[in-house]
Parts: C-alpha cells; sequence; structure tokens
C-alpha cells in the first residue's frame, strides 16, 4: 500500500486529506504539534478504515521538529509515496503591527520547512516515483500582506518542480482552495459567520481535498478547486495589482 505523509494533520484540511487517503487504503504517517490530538486521531482512522497509522508530533516553525520530519522522509526502509505540505496559520494583515517574531514563525512554516520537506521527499522519491502535494491558496495569485506572499513562493515552487521532477516520476502540485471551512479561521479569533465573507465564496473541505488529489494524480502544476475560483483566478490575472490588493483586504483565505 502507499503511505502518505501529511503536516497539519490534526484539524481542517490536513484531517480531511488523511481521511480520504485512508478511505483509498493509503497508509499513513501524521505530523502536527500536539500528540494527544494526533493519538486520538490516529486511533479513530485505525478502527474506521483498517489502515496503518504513524504518530509524529513535530513542530515545524523549530528546527528540531523539522528536522525529525526530514528524518522520516529520507526512511529508506519504508519510504514516503505522497507529501502534503499542509501545515500553516494565518496572521493579522497589518505587518507593521505584528509581533516580527510571529512573522518570522509564519514564514518558517509556510515557506522553510515546506521547501525542505520537500527537498527530503525528493531524496526517496527521484526515480521510484511519486506525488508531493503543497496546500497554497487563491490568496497566492493577489497581494495580501506575508500571508500571500508565502503562498506565492509555493505556487512558484510547484509549477517549476512539477516540470523539472517530472523526469524523474515526481508530481508537484500546489493546492489553491478559496475560503474553506475548516478551523483556520477560528484560531485567528473569527467566528463563523463574522469572517466577512459571502456565503456563495465559501468551499467545503471534503471537496477541496477530492480536487487537489484528482489534480495531483492527473500531474497537474496548479490546482485550483470550484469553477469560480477558477474564473476569480483568471480574472484577477488581467486587473491591475492595486486594485485586487484592494479587493483582497477583505476576509481570510
Amino acid at each position: 500500500m502507499p503511505t502518505a505523509l501529511i503536516t497539519g494533520a490534526s484539524a481542517g484540511l490536513g484531517a480531511e486529506f488523511a481521511r480520504q487517503l485512508a478511505r483509498r487504503r493509503a497508509d499513513l504517517v501524521l505530523v502536527a504539534r500536539s500528540e494527544d490530538a494526533l493519538s486520538s486521531f490516529a486511533a479513530e482512522l485505525r478502527s474506521e478504515f483498517g489502515v496503518a497509522v504513524e504518530v509524529l508530533p513535530a513542530d515545524l516553525a523549530i528546527e528540531e521538529g523539522v528536522e525529525r520530519v526530514e528524518q522520516r522522509l529520507e526512511n529508506t526502509d519504508d519510504p514516503i509515496d505522497l507529501l502534503v505540505n499542509n501545515a500553516g496559520f494565518g496572521l493579522p494583515l497589518t505587518f507593521a503591527e505584528n509581533d516580527i517574531a510571529d512573522e518570522v514563525r509564519h514564514l518558517r512554516v509556510h515557506v522553510e520547512a515546506s521547501m525542505r520537506l520537500m527537498h527530503a521527499a525528493l531524496q526517496t522519491m527521484r526515480g521510484r516515483g511519486g506525488r508531493i502535494i503543497n496546500v497554497a491558496s487563491v490568496a497566492g495569485f493577489v497581494s495580501r500582506s506575508t500571508y500571500s506572499a508565502c503562498k506565492a513562493w509555493l505556487i512558484q515552487f510547484s509549477r517549476w518542480a512539477n516540470t523539472e521532477y517530472a523526469r524523474d516520476g515526481v508530481s508537484v502540485t500546489a493546492l489553491c482552495p478559496g475560503f474553506t471551512h475548516t478551523s483556520f479561521h477560528e484560531r485567528m479569533g473569527l467566528a463563523p459567520g463574522q469572517e466577512g465573507v459571502p456565503a456563495i465564496m465559501w468551499l467545503d473541505a471534503r471537496d477541496v481535498v477530492r480536487e487537489g488529489l484528482r489534480d495531483a494524480a492527473r500531474g497537474k502544476a496548479v490546482s485550483v478547486p470550484s469553477l469560480r475560483y477558477k474564473v476569480i483566478v483568471a480574472v484577477t490575472g488581467l486587473l491591475p495589482r492595486s486594485l485586487t490588493a484592494g479587493i483582497a483586504r477583505r476576509g481570510r483565505v
């Protein structure tokens, strides 16, 4: 059976990736900061789907945590077939008012950790084959403080890597959802219904993951779930940056 390693696996899109992959009979390695939450979720998945689930507690904002996951990805005796770089969090858009330590931690989790885990995964995937999914966002197509910048990096790097490593049997896909119902906004202190986002703009996590896995299987470099967000991304590319930056100040993605 294939084995998938998922970061940020205890909640949100990470947990949904775990459920859908377990349903497809994939064994799992779950990565998140809370060992208790991971262990509980792992027991649930083992019971429901009968798959092997390994728990790997790690904080990707610190060196020790990243190194632990790198070592697991480089294990040739039990190789990883699919890496899902999903761990992340949001910050207020007011960069100058944010604590710079929080901004550095934000950059480390979204960009540095994702880059390092990709590099580690490629050591065992090249020639053998594998898939990497980097969870980005439609925010990566607009100007929107450091969150947008981090996601733009993931999108551009995934595009290049998908072409570069296709010859080695490895696909790299940037999954770019829009506003999705998860615990992401609640962790930022935004209660459901208070995010300032019209109901029509919300996506279901199950649909986002389903489309992301489908596009990764097809070898697509960028996956934008739902027709309405595909249209938005296409239109965004034609509009002035000053206009899209103003619109992007609304809500959180």
